[in-house]
């Protein structure tokens, strides 16, 4: 496209609408208007110039307002869906995996759980397709502010003081008339006690304080990119991690997403409120709601594998720290604090049976079935022994014949056992959870008997690690900044040019608060005997009212 030639000679890309030079409207519909177009100061945007490459309408696309106030508005509504569920990490399951996390959907919530799962809602602000459409929001937030950023500063650096006569009397602040022979260096003397930047060239002046807002809208930008940034880096391994861990006492469980570091619950204590001695300001509400927490923790041991071990080795664990972790008093190391968050009381370890002869209930030996890491096998001696054929900790019930478990937790454990004793030494078949006992090949001579159960408790912990805060924060902060600067100050300019035979011409022109700039205006007319100035927005705004109303008059006498 061809440079635009103003009657001044001045070369201006193609797009502009204001001469850079001398100010003059360089299209018939600017020239055809009251008052300046002023946005940009009248500069050319890549986006409004160029529209024939591939790059040209990818640029032009997302410098689009529309397009980021509509990936904002998609963000907000996605959102709003994603609270509609519980989020993945406030879903109470023994196991917080793809398969259980989709299960729980699914039977809770039913078809909308299914489609909720499958769309990535439980887990929305770590789903691909969230970070996917704040990645768009800050590739939109660039390029607009890009487009926008380099015309603006490229005028405002090679600003002009003298203006051609048409650019001065399409501004809303403007005044013409006589003067005295010293008014310029009046009114120099006067704007710079205002504050001003004062810059002189032949017979005009320029005045200007407050540029630095104007780039208030930008520096948010630069904010909310830092905060985006610091989103999309939760998905990088290691920036971001929030995840569960359940650990039974005297159990050692690797830490999830920690490599090399393992936790052992040595025990879990938890006190109540009892309404006694100091505490019987509360016996009113114990006796309304029950048994009420007063702290719950975990005392943990902290161990570390050397770098070199393999995998999942623990033969060289050492010992890093012994620690009881309470509510809001997390376990800190390398960046992570563990957290206790929930407990469960008295889970099942282990459950103890005697195998008996039904008819005489005579006892011929007793065995005890670790429900966390059962045996195959449990020789009794006196040629009885019992075969574990099948575990189910959780069992929900029998699919197609089959026995099933709803969680590898030992909520209500069922066992497929082959019973071995001398009068039977085929064996028989038998199916037990708690208080029930299936023979599902015929009556049998002989049976378990349950006697005990040994319990423990379990802590409910959560891991996290984020390296994203400073970022975000950082992000933040900028941002705020941007909105003091863009909201509570302003770019106020004066031009000034003395004619020939006395006559002074007066622009000026402010971004907003024009109140301000007006009552700047006042003291230095008053100072350096300015013309009286005209505010040519209102004489607009007065002439299209008066159109509307005689409009109005004259349809109600037709």
């Amino acid at each position: 496209m061809e440079n635009l030639v103003c009657k001044c000679g001045h070369k201006n890309p193609p797009g502009t609408i204001l001469c850079e030079s001398c100010g003059r409207s360089l299209t018939e519909e600017e020239q055809s208007k009251k008052l300046a177009d002023m946005r940009y100061e009248g500069t050319a945007r890549r986006s409004q110039t160029y529209n024939k490459s591939i790059i040209d309408k990818i640029w032009n696309f997302f410098s689009s307002v529309k397009v980021g106030v509509g990936i904002i508005v998609v963000l907000l509504v996605a959102a709003a869906i994603g609270t509609i569920l519980p989020q993945a990490q406030y879903v109470n399951v023994p196991v917080r995996n793809d398969a259980t996390l989709q299960a729980y959907y699914a039977d809770v919530y039913g078809e909308i759980g299914k489609i909720y799962y499958f769309l990535g809602l439980h887990d929305m602000y770590s789903s691909f397709w969230f970070i996917t459409l704040v990645g768009l929001l800050a590739i939109s937030l660039i390029v607009a502010s890009l487009d926008r950023f380099v015309p603006l500063y490229r005028s405002l650096k090679n600003q002009r003081v003298l203006r051609h006569r048409s650019f001065m009397n399409k501004q809303r602040i403007y005044a013409e008339g006589q003067a005295p022979d010293d008014v310029l260096v009046k009114a120099e003397e006067k704007l710079k006690e205002l504050k001003y930047n004062v810059t002189l060239d032949k017979n005009g002046l320029l005045a200007e304080k407050g540029r630095f807002s104007r780039w208030g809208p930008y520096v948010n930008h630069i904010g909310l990119i830092i905060f985006l940034s610091g989103v999309m880096l939760r998905m990088v391994p290691g920036f971001y991690v929030d995840e569960t861990l359940w650990i039974r006492e005297g159990e050692t469980r690797a830490i999830p997403e920690a490599p090399g570091y393992y936790l052992e619950s040595e025990k879990f204590t938890i006190e109540t409120y009892s309404g006694e001695g100091d505490e019987e300001l509360f016996e009113d509400a114990l006796d309304r709601v029950g048994t009420v927490a007063k702290n719950y923790q975990t005392d943990i041991v902290l161990y570390q594998t050397p770098e070199e071990s393999l995998p999942g080795a623990t033969d060289e664990m050492e010992m890093m720290k012994e620690e009881s972790i309470r509510v809001n008093q997390p376990l800190k190391f390398d960046g992570y604090a563990v957290y206790q968050m929930d407990y469960k009381l008295n889970e099942l370890r282990a459950m103890t049976f005697d195998l008996t002869d039904k008819e005489t209930d005579a006892s011929l030996g007793t065995l005890t079935i670790d429900l966390v890491k059962p045996e195959d096998s449990y020789d009794l001696g006196n040629g009885s022994k019992v075969d574990l054929l099948g575990y189910y900790p959780d069992f929900s019930g029998f699919e197609n014949g089959e026995p099933q478990t709803a969680t590898p937790v030992p909520n209500n454990p069922g066992f497929l056992v082959r019973m071995y004793t001398p009068e039977t030494p085929e064996g028989e078949v038998s199916f037990i959870v708690i208080q029930d006992t299936i023979e599902p090949l015929g009556e049998n001579q002989y049976k378990l008997t349950f006697q005990s159960a040994e319990t423990r408790h379990a802590s409910g912990l959560t891991i996290r690690k984020d390296r994203t805060l400073p970022i975000l924060g950082l992000g933040g902060l900028i941002f705020m900044i941007g909105v003091a600067q863009g909201m509570y100050f302003n770019h106020r300019r004066f031009w000034i040019q003395q004619q020939e035979g006395g006559t002074v011409l007066l622009a000026g022109h402010t971004n907003k608060n024009w109140f301000g700039l007006k009552k700047d205006l006042d003291q230095v007319s008053e100072y350096a005997s300015l013309p009286v100035y005209t505010d040519q927005q209102e004489e607009v705004e007065k002439k299209e009212k008066l159109d509307k109303e005689q409009k109005v008059e004259g349809d109600e006498l037709r």
